[in-house]
């Protein structure tokens, strides 16, 4: 009977160690290959790194600060890689969409015909998005060759540190701007950003993040079947190409109404404000977060009944930016080589709200000498049987 015992223990011991063992190469499958990384970019070393914990990984590149994978465990605690990407550099510098996951900046999302004003002098900017100025323009921050230091902190995560230099004159915006960016997963499976930047003249900032998220893991399948809350009673309305019009407008009766979990696709096709016709036929709408201080605080949910795979945003930022892809056109092939469809992918972009410069009532976007620029953003991932629960 002892020795039956005995043997049984083993068998569960080796049977426990050969499930995590499965678990970990499904694991080291998803996760790319650093050598398809190694190239120089405009005379620098280009890399590709690597956060871990005991659940987690991610891969950043120091080309734009792209998140190229993000790897999380679902509810059967299969490794699901839950962002939009590609498979090496080359991939990259050739995409037809440059916004698969960088740093955007120096000002994340739109400003009207690339122009505005600042101490009684006006700007130009270079038009990318015709007829307006988006994500930092022709030489904005994704375009740019970081530097890149891999580090553990003092609780001993993984933590890796960007740093830039954007000249003064750079695509037209005043002001030598230093920025410096941590990424830093958390071992309660946080991923956290932080963003620090000086400035020797006023001028607009207003990075972000881009990771393009399906928490299917797989391109192959919409994001429309996604559930989203959204912390946010109102939104800024805009014009024909994005830009908004100055008004603040309750998400009340519309479909921007994400104060409680809908899934994404549902009112797609039923929306009698217009309000989501100029994303593409989705969403392209910056949400006016319902916070009144700059501490970092609750912003969204993002879940998925089929896997469980949920993620809570929080941050300190006036806005959120949701675009649900509404313009991805299939021309692209990613990772395991599926094509970047329309609502492939979609964004969650905090931020301060788009065109800010020529909208005296909107939060100030104007970086000082002598001031620190500061944004903190938190991506929580957890499984749920519940995708519906309410923050």
């Amino acid at each position: 009977m002892k020795t039956n015992f005995i043997l049984l223990s083993l068998s569960c011991v080796t049977f426990c160690c050969c499930n995590q063992a499965g678990k970990h190469a499904s694991f080291e499958r998803l996760l790319q290959d650093q050598t398809s990384f190694d190239t120089l970019i405009n005379g620098k070393q280009n890399h590709l790194y690597t956060l871990r914990n005991t659940e987690m990984a991610v891969q950043i590149t120091n080309y734009g600060g792209r998140i190229v994978s993000l790897i999380v465990p679902d509810k059967h605690g299969a490794p699901t890689d839950i962002v939009w990407g590609f498979e090496k550099i080359e991939d990259y510098l050739k995409a037809e969409d440059v916004y698969a996951g960088p740093l955007v900046g120096r000002y994340g999302n739109r400003i009207a015909l690339g122009k505005f004003s600042l101490n009684e002098s006006d700007y130009q900017l270079s038009i990318n998005n015709a007829p307006n100025h988006l994500h930092g323009g022709n030489e904005g921050f994704w375009d740019k060759m970081w530097d890149g230091k891999l580090l553990k902190n003092k609780n001993g995560e993984d933590s890796l540190v960007l740093s830039y230099f954007s000249p003064h004159g750079e695509d037209g915006y005043p002001g030598n701007v230093m920025t410096q960016v941590a990424y830093t997963l958390k071992r309660d499976n946080k991923l956290q950003i932080d963003y620090t930047a000086t400035t020797d003249q006023p001028t607009p900032y207003n990075p972000t993040t881009h990771p393009y998220f399906n928490l299917h893991g797989t391109t192959s399948k919409s994001i429309n079947s996604h559930y989203l809350q959204i912390n946010a009673s109102h939104y800024t309305p805009t014009d024909s190409v994005l830009i908004p019009t100055g008004e603040i407008a309750s998400v009340e009766g519309t479909p921007a109404d994400f104060r409680t979990p809908h899934r994404i696709g549902e009112r797609i096709n039923a929306d009698k404000n217009n309000i989501i016709k100029y994303g593409g036929g989705g969403y392209d709408i910056n949400f006016v977060l319902n916070k009144s201080d700059t501490e970092v605080s609750y912003a969204a949910t993002l879940s998925e009944p089929e896997n469980g795979i949920a993620m809570d945003i929080l941050t300190d930022q006036p806005g959120l930016q949701f675009y649900s892809g509404g313009c991805m056109n299939g021309t692209d092939v990613g990772k395991r080589g599926e094509l970047h469809r329309k609502y492939s992918g979609l964004a969650l972009e905090t931020q301060h709200f788009p065109d800010s410069p020529n909208h005296p009532n909107f939060p100030n976007t104007i970086l000082k000498p002598g001031e620190t620029y500061r944004h903190t953003v938190i991506f929580r991932f957890y499984v749920t049987k519940d995708s519906l629960q309410q923050h």
